[in-house]
C-alpha cells in the first residue's frame, strides 16, 4: 500500500508513523544517538519515568508513547502499526482508533509505574525509563482479536483470529524472554484495548440484530405490496354476467319479428304463452344468478385487499443511541479511572517522600 492510499484509507495511522519518524528525526537533529540514547536525552524528549511521570509531568504518559529508544526500536513499532492500523483505523473508525491507542498507551505506562513502585516498596526494584508505542499497539492489536471473535468484518472480510493470536503471543513471549523489556506496558495496553473493543463489538452486535429486523420488515411491506397490486389487476378481468347476458339478449324470446309472424291466435297459442312464460323465467333466474355470482367476483378481489391491507407490517425500528455511544462511554470510564489510579500513586509517593523527610 503506498503512502497516499494508506493517508486514504487510514489518515491517523499515516499521521502516527510520521510523528514516531518525526520525532526520531528532531532527536538526531539535536545530537541524540541514533542506536543507543542516553537517559538524559530520552527524559529531554518526553519518557516515561516514574518519579517525574508520578508526580509533577503526567503528560509523559502519553509522550512516552512516540519516542522510541534507538533506530531498531522504532523500525519494529513502526511496523507493526502500519500492519494493525491499517486494519483496525477503517473498523472503528479514525476518532475512536485514536482515542484507544492513547488510552492503551497509556495504560501500558501506569501499569509500568504501578509495577515499579510495588518493587521499589519491597526492595526488589527501581526506577527506570521507558518509552515507545509498544503499549499502544498492544492495545490495538487486542482489539483487533475481538473484533476477529465477535466477526466483525472489515470491507467485507473477516479477520484471521488463529493468526492475530500468534501475533500477539509472539510479542508478549518476546516481552517476556528478552531482557529490557517493557512487559508490564504491553500487557496493560492490552487490557486495556480489550475493554474498548468489547464495548464497540456488543453495540456493533446491537446495531446489527436492529438492521436485520428491519430488512425483514421492508421484505414483508414489499410482499403485502405485491399482493394489493395483484388484487387489484382482477378489476381489470371483464365479468362474466355482461359476457353471458349479452349472449342472451340476442336470443332474447320477445324478438319483434317473431310476434309479427303470428297475425292471430291459433290452438298454440296457450302454449307458446307458456314457452314464453318458462323462458322469461329461466332467463331471470340465469340473469339473478350471474349477478350474485359477478357480485361475488367482484368483491373477492375487495376482500382479499382488506384482508392484507389489515396486516400492518411493524415500523422500522432505530437502534438506541446508547449502542452507539457505549464505546465512548467505556472509554471515558477508562480515562476516569487512570485519574484515580495515577492519583493513588501519586499519594503514596507523597506519603513516602513525607516520611523520609
Amino acid at each position: 500500500m503506498t503512502i497516499q492510499q494508506l493517508l486514504k484509507t487510514a489518515p491517523v495511522t499515516t499521521l502516527l508513523l510520521a510523528s514516531f519518524i518525526g520525532l526520531f528525526v528532531m532527536q538526531l537533529v539535536t545530537g541524540v544517538d541514533a542506536n543507543n540514547p542516553s537517559t538524559e536525552a530520552l527524559v529531554k524528549w518526553g519518557a516515561n519515568a516514574l518519579p517525574l511521570t508520578m508526580m509533577d509531568d503526567p503528560w509523559r504518559l502519553a509522550s512516552s508513547a512516540f519516542l522510541h529508544i534507538g533506530l531498531m526500536h522504532l523500525l519494529f513499532n513502526g511496523f507493526a502499526m502500519y500492519f494493525f492500523g491499517q486494519i483496525a483505523e477503517p473498523l472503528f473508525g479514525s476518532a475512536k482508533f485514536l482515542a484507544l491507542f492513547l488510552l492503551a498507551a497509556i495504560g501500558g505506562n501506569l501499569l509500568n509505574n504501578y509495577v515499579t513502585w510495588q518493587s521499589i516498596l519491597d526492595g526488589t526494584g527501581q526506577p527506570g525509563l521507558s518509552a515507545g508505542a509498544s503499549g499502544g499497539i498492544m492495545g490495538i492489536g487486542a482489539a483487533l482479536l475481538i473484533a476477529a471473535l465477535f466477526k466483525i468484518s472489515v470491507n467485507g472480510m473477516v479477520l484471521n483470529l488463529k493468526s492475530l493470536i500468534f501475533i500477539m503471543g509472539i510479542n508478549l513471549v518476546y516481552g517476556f524472554a528478552v531482557p529490557g523489556i517493557d512487559n508490564a506496558g504491553h500487557i496493560g495496553g492490552a487490557i486495556t484495548g480489550l475493554i474498548i473493543a468489547l464495548a464497540f463489538a456488543i453495540g456493533y452486535r446491537q446495531r446489527l440484530a436492529v438492521a436485520i429486523q428491519n430488512a425483514a420488515i421492508q421484505q414483508q411491506r414489499t410482499f403485502n405490496a405485491y399482493q394489493t397490486n395483484y388484487s387489484y389487476s382482477a378489476h381489470d378481468n371483464p365479468s362474466f354476467n355482461s359476457q353471458y347476458s349479452g349472449q342472451h339478449d340476442n336470443q332474447s324470446p320477445y324478438d319483434a319479428t317473431s310476434i309479427d309472424q303470428s297475425p292471430h291466435l291459433n290452438s298454440d297459442s296457450t302454449e307458446q304463452d307458456t314457452v314464453l312464460a318458462n323462458n322469461e323465467t329461466n332467463v331471470s333466474d340465469i340473469n339473478a344468478n350471474n349477478s350474485a355470482e359477478s357480485v361475488t367476483a367482484n368483491n373477492s378481489p375487495l376482500s382479499n385487499e382488506a384482508v392484507h391491507n389489515s396486516i400492518e407490517p411493524k415500523a422500522l425500528k432505530k437502534p438506541s443511541i446508547i449502542w452507539q455511544l457505549l464505546p465512548w462511554l467505556a472509554m471515558l470510564l477508562i480515562s476516569i479511572g487512570f485519574v484515580w489510579w495515577w492519583q493513588d500513586i501519586h499519594q503514596q509517593l507523597l506519603q513516602v517522600l513525607k516520611a523520609i523527610e
